[in-house]
């Protein structure tokens, strides 16, 4: 039986990860709070914000910026196009 998580995006029960998707505390509240079904939501906004800014994962404020973008989106409701400001 899959491991069933009250996800706080999408406000309901629905089946959880299999394990953090992210590092750290932040990677620990995902997957105790988040479905597969938001995560993969996020995972193509995550697409959408680095083609549209063209950020290189490489550099350490483009995580940064999408480290921040995934809890907004995730967790307080975001989820509009932003743009990345260096």
């Amino acid at each position: 039986m899959s491991r069933m998580v009250e996800c706080v995006k999408l406000n309901k029960m629905a089946e959880g990860l299999e394990r953090p998707p992210y590092p750290g505390a932040l990677g620990q509240r995902v997957f105790d709070n988040i479905s597969k079904e938001a995560w993969q939501l996020w995972l193509q906004q995550q697409t959408i914000l680095i083609n549209e800014n063209r950020l290189s994962l490489a550099e350490p404020k483009s995580r940064v910026f999408l480290e921040e973008q995934m809890v907004k989106f995730l967790f307080e409701g975001g989820g509009t196009q932003v743009n990345f400001t260096p």
